[in-house]
């Protein structure tokens, strides 16, 4: 009896702990009344920051949300990346540091509202706008548009975050109080038959809560992408005048609340450019002036993390640029996490517009350390790694392949002794030119490159390893930017047939045939370390060439020598002390072979 007691005792003492550790959800109600928010009846203005799931590491959410709430934000608003969720088509993943579920929780219990913003395209200066590349190999497909098997394709991928994502709305007792349609459409085109699709798909998968489009301030943007019964919220930089941007805005719509969309602290950075910084004393003014006119805001970025893996995206406009992995943006909360000025300056801001309450202190950051030099021995060269060889009498793109990311090796066997022009119309987007691991030149996309005077020998293969940087992500470019060589290859006008094509994805490093030896052109090099303590790093990949890095089976994403990005953010949580491995995929194998760990990012200006 005694035994049964003080069971029953344990388990009313753990009940009570759970009920204070967990208190039950408050039922708010959200809504638009003229041209306010309201929250329960009473005026309310939004708060809020981006801050994107898939940038952030799982275990540093709450820690980066805390951050968010010290700053004053009561709001995070966050895009969901289709791209991430349907890798393949029909195969989803909702797990890890995926889990939108988990997101949307913590944002909860973190005291944060969210709003969300599905797509299906997201731009980001993320591959393809978050669309996922498995669509591109459809040729017959137009993304983006009424297309009967994109509007599927796309409600199949809508209803699956509405069975995640609509119980988490502010209409079932959740946080999430509005769904964007789309995502700056009206930048891209003015069918507003497209735009009501996705609105109406959005609703058949379940989603009740205020509905909003997101635009530029410019007439065309607007008339373009906008919808008559979804709140318009608008676009600019934070340096750029408010009051002229709201004035534009009042000329297309009036008696509605005014809010920021994206309010862009900072900008996105391309290869071979310079890095981009801004001043925190205009935002913070900019800031100052729009709140106290009531306007609602939403920071862009607040926390922008890095692009991890190489889903960094691109732009084409007279010339393709990729962007970089760093995606610090220059916002408030740096890459890894920690206050900066620019912080401090929009606090303050912030602070004034509380109603009275006190705004909580950032929490303490962990730790960040510097590596001591690493040395690379065990090296395994490119070419020994290679997979499934697929033979086509033309070389196919990267999409054709079943691939959506890295590199794809193009194999001719050369027959006889030929000098000449070999000319690659398309090869996107950074080819490497060789024979007998000799390197005869490289097409840099970025400078328009599709020529190169070559010396061919016969019985060696000519091979064209071809590196996929990035997916156009915004503009008309983004619906055919397919991957690899697309198109013709020609000798002396001649067009080159019989191609052996290898895959070569970049999801993990290559885990056998290291050696300790020189290579003669592409490899990866692996090394391993220990630490103690743990904390987050910078890795310092100067003197490096091109390429991958792996921590711990993690990809940090590409690095490139151009700059301006000279370093990799390392997550401690996916660091341990014992045993880490790290793998480069290097494409120079003339570049460094020691790497070291610093406490700050480290950028280059250009030679450009």
């Amino acid at each position: 009896m005694l035994r049964k007691a003080a069971l029953l005792l344990l388990f009313a003492v753990g009940t009570a702990l759970l009920c204070l550790a967990a208190p039950p959800a408050v039922h708010h109600q959200f809504a638009v009344a003229g041209d306010q928010f309201t929250l329960d009846g009473k005026p309310f203005q939004i708060l809020s920051g981006d801050m994107h799931y898939p940038r952030v590491p799982r275990q540093d959410w709450h820690a980066r949300m805390k951050m968010l709430r010290a700053l004053g934000l009561n709001t995070l608003t966050t895009y969901v990346f289709w791209d991430l969720h349907e890798p393949r088509q029909g195969v989803w993943n909702f797990a890890g540091n995926l889990d939108l579920a988990a997101y949307l929780q913590a944002a909860q219990d973190e005291g944060l509202f969210v709003i969300l913003r599905p797509g299906p395209y997201v731009c980001s200066e993320w591959d393809l706008g978050g669309l996922p590349p498995w669509l591109l190999a459809d040729e017959s497909m137009k993304i983006r548009s009424r297309d009967p098997k994109f509007l599927a394709a796309a409600a199949r991928y809508i209803k699956k975050v509405g069975e995640i994502a609509a119980p988490f709305q502010v209409t079932r007792g959740g946080n999430v109080i509005m769904v964007q349609v789309e995502n700056e459409y009206g930048s891209y085109g003015a069918d507003h038959d497209y735009m009501r699709a996705i609105q109406q798909i959005l609703r058949d998968s379940g989603f009740d809560v205020i509905e909003t489009t997101s635009d530029g301030s410019s007439a065309s943007q607007l008339a373009g992408g906008t919808l008559p019964d979804a709140l318009s919220v608008i676009n600019f930089s934070a340096s750029d005048d408010p009051a002229a941007q709201f004035a534009s805005f009042a000329k297309f719509r009036t008696g509605v609340p005014r809010m920021v969309g994206e309010f862009w602290t900072g900008w996105f950075d391309a290869w071979g450019e310079r890095h981009h910084r801004t001043r925190p004393e205009v935002e913070a003014k900019n800031l100052d002036w729009l709140l106290s006119q009531g306007i609602s805001v939403n920071l862009y970025m607040a926390h922008g993390g890095s692009t991890f893996g190489p889903m960094a995206g691109a732009n084409l406009d007279q010339s393709y640029t990729p962007d970089i992995s760093n995606y610090d943006y220059d916002a408030p909360i740096d890459e890894a996490g920690r206050v900066t000025p620019k912080f401090d300056a929009l606090r303050a801001v912030l602070a004034k517009y509380q109603h009275g309450a006190k705004l909580p202190d950032p929490p303490e950051h962990g730790r960040v350390i510097a590596l001591d030099p690493l040395v690379f021995h065990a090296i395994a060269p490119l070419e020994k790694t290679l997979g499934t060889m697929v033979r086509s009498a033309d070389p196919v793109s990267m999409e054709a392949l079943d691939q959506s990311y890295g590199y794809v090796l193009y194999r001719h066997r050369i027959t006889a002794s030929v000098s000449g022009t070999l000319e690659i119309a398309a090869a996107h987007d950074y080819a490497l030119v060789s024979q007998r691991g000799k390197l005869l030149g490289v097409l840099d996309r970025r400078r328009n490159e599709t020529k190169l005077e070559v010396q061919l020998d016969p019985g060696a293969p000519l091979e064209i390893l071809v590196e996929a940087q990035g997916r156009v992500n915004f503009g008309p470019h983004l619906v055919d930017d397919r991957k690899g060589i697309v198109g013709a290859v020609k000798l002396n006008g001649e067009e080159l047939k019989g191609w052996e094509m290898y895959s070569i994805p970049v999801d993990r490093p290559a885990s056998g045939h290291y050696k300790s030896r020189k290579a003669k052109g592409p490899a990866y090099y692996r090394a391993t370390f220990n630490l103690n303590p743990l904390g987050d790093t910078f890795l310092d990949l100067r003197g490096w060439g091109k390429g991958y890095v792996w921590v711990n089976g993690h990809n940090l994403g590409r690095y490139w020598g151009v700059g301006p990005q000279q370093s990799l953010f390392c997550p401690g949580v996916w660091l341990k002390l014992l045993n880490n491995e790290i793998v480069v995929l290097d494409l120079d194998p003339n570049a460094a072979r020691t790497l070291r760990g610093s406490l700050n990012a480290i950028w280059a200006t250009p030679d450009k």
